[in-house]
């Protein structure tokens, strides 16, 4: 799953009329503490609301490490004569989280995704028209 928002971190001042500096925990000392404000969201506290400290671990290219579920589907998308195939990717049962990713990419980063399944493809020309038919993936 990724995450939409971690916290809440204390701002410790004002930079500008839009920038704030956050105390971010050590471990995301590899993050800028400067944000813009429309990436803040104001916490309003509630007692009942108990607060679970996320294990959220940002590599160095700022990046965080999630894995896929499952694929859903698949579609191929026909551009002047090359065909691109893409993956319907569920990313969190609990969110419902999915994104349409690269085939390729996928099956590189993740190829037990790929064993022995079977999918519906469909096929989508420039012009819209669709064709569905069946996909293994090897």
């Amino acid at each position: 799953m990724t995450p939409r928002f971690i916290g809440p971190y204390q701002i410790t001042r004002r930079i500008g009329p839009v920038a704030y500096e956050i105390a971010l925990p050590s471990h995301l000392a590899n993050l800028h503490n400067v944000f813009h404000v429309s990436q803040l969201r104001k916490y309003i506290a509630d007692p009942t609301h108990v607060l679970e400290e996320d294990d959220v671990q940002v590599r160095e290219d700022l990046t965080i490490g999630v894995e896929p579920v499952r694929i859903l589907d698949s579609l191929v998308n026909q551009l002047r004569g090359k065909e691109i195939r893409t993956v319907k990717v569920l990313w969190d049962e609990a969110t419902q989280e999915m994104t349409w990713e690269m085939e390729d990419v996928m099956r590189r980063s993740y190829p037990n995704l790929f064993t022995g399944k079977f999918s519906f493809s469909r096929t989508k020309n420039f012009k819209g028209g669709r064709n569905v038919r069946p996909v293994e993936f090897n």
